[in-house]
């Protein structure tokens, strides 16, 4: 029953532009952990906090997003913002929550430059990741009461787990949970050949195109190598470090294997999206202006695949074959979050006062429930004093 006043989860009422730019300007400022945090955070502020959709509307964008290539919270940010204003609200959602994080990696790229060195952050990230641990296992918890409507949509998630964790690739894990959901129903299911036809196609030819690029920098070359991995690349920070090396320092050796991993680890440690090695790598080649070009460039694509995959996943809800699938994919991604969020507790909580932090930050999240925010503020305050304190 929903309290007076309140309106229901997924209701229709409007979300202003304005609304839409607050909240995912705060997530772009505090968004750390990779996108696994992020869509954590995000559940939190769009289905518990302003109930604009339900945890099964939020799953089947979670699901859809995993199946396109490109940085899973940015077109996370983009999805919810069609679902609420349309296409106004996917351009506002998306720039609002990536241009936060350009913002900090240009000047941590100009202290780079002027100095030679990265700017210490390691106090601010030994308190925040465990915080965030506590962050993605409530939303873990909540959106998997959701997604498990059955005993097969159980195995499959246990099973999707096991793979990842043996380091299969995502997408085959995701294709492979679609499949055996939607078995029973797919002997007769039109609507696969004509999706396939709606996948990455329209960039992959510009992704060849770019292959032949010559090793002088310029600002074309520089947009359309971007463009490039913006359109193809599916998986992690790593993935992204694997792609980057072969064109910048092997192909292009515009960059030094040095300058390269110092790029990846400013993405990774700073909030927003990890694309954001992009402008650092551009700060770094030309300035302010090939920083921008590379930005535009890296996320481009995820504008486009969300305003053609967006409009689908309705349609796709309405056929009962469509939504098995997607039920088997949206059991999987939560199986891929959950494969994250362990490899990150390892790497989080590794003493004493991290296991602390991440024990007391579950504690305030259940008991209290306050905004995920706040929690990642407490921690990076906290994480500072124990780290750089006098003791």
């Amino acid at each position: 029953m929903t309290a007076p006043g309140v309106p229901p989860a997924g209701a229709a009422r409007p979300t202003s532009l304005r609304e839409l730019a607050w909240l995912f300007g705060k997530l772009g400022f505090t968004a750390f952990g990779g996108p696994a945090a992020h869509t954590a955070m995000m559940e939190d502020e769009v289905v518990r906090r302003r109930r604009w959709m339900t945890r099964e509307q939020f799953l089947d964008l979670l699901g859809t997003t995993n199946l396109i290539p490109g940085p899973n919270s940015t077109e996370m940010a983009i999805h919810i913002g069609h679902t609420r204003a349309r296409w106004a609200g996917l351009v506002v959602a998306g720039v609002c929550f990536i241009t936060p994080a350009v913002l900090i990696v240009m000047a941590i790229a100009w202290a780079y430059v002027r100095f030679g060195a990265l700017p210490a952050i390691a106090g601010v990230l030994y308190g925040v990741k465990p915080v965030i641990i506590a962050v993605v296992l409530q939303a873990l918890w909540g959106l998997g009461r959701s997604a498990m409507k059955t005993w097969l949509l159980g195995a499959i998630a246990v099973a999707a787990l096991a793979a990842s964790l043996a380091d299969v690739n995502e997408l085959v894990v995701l294709v492979a949970a679609g499949l055996v959901a939607g078995a029973p129903r797919l002997r007769s299911a039109p609507w696969i050949r004509g999706a396939a036809s709606l996948g990455p196609a329209p960039l992959l030819g510009v992704a060849k195109a770019t292959t032949a690029a010559t090793a002088a920098f310029g600002l074309g070359p520089l947009f359309l190598l971007f463009l490039k991995v913006g359109s193809v690349l599916f998986g992690s920070g790593y993935v992204l470090l694997a792609f980057l090396r072969a064109d910048l320092v092997d192909r292009l050796h515009w960059l030094t294997e040095s300058q390269l991993l110092d790029a990846v680890a400013v993405g990774q440690v700073t909030p927003g999206p990890v694309f954001t090695t992009a402008t650092f790598i551009g700060y770094l080649l030309g300035g302010p202006r090939a920083a921008a070009v590379a930005t535009i460039g890296i996320f481009l694509p995820a504008f486009v695949f969300v305003a053609i995959s967006g409009p689908l996943v309705p349609r796709l809800r309405r056929s009962k074959t469509a939504g098995a699938v997607l039920d088997g994919v949206n059991a999987a991604s939560l199986a891929l979050m959950a494969a994250v969020t362990i490899q990150l507790g390892r790497a989080a909580i590794i003493d004493v006062p991290t296991a602390v932090l991440a024990s007391v930050g579950a504690i305030v999240l259940v008991k209290f429930k306050p905004n995920s925010a706040w929690l990642v503020l407490g921690g990076a305050i906290v994480g500072s004093a124990v780290a750089y304190g006098p003791w």
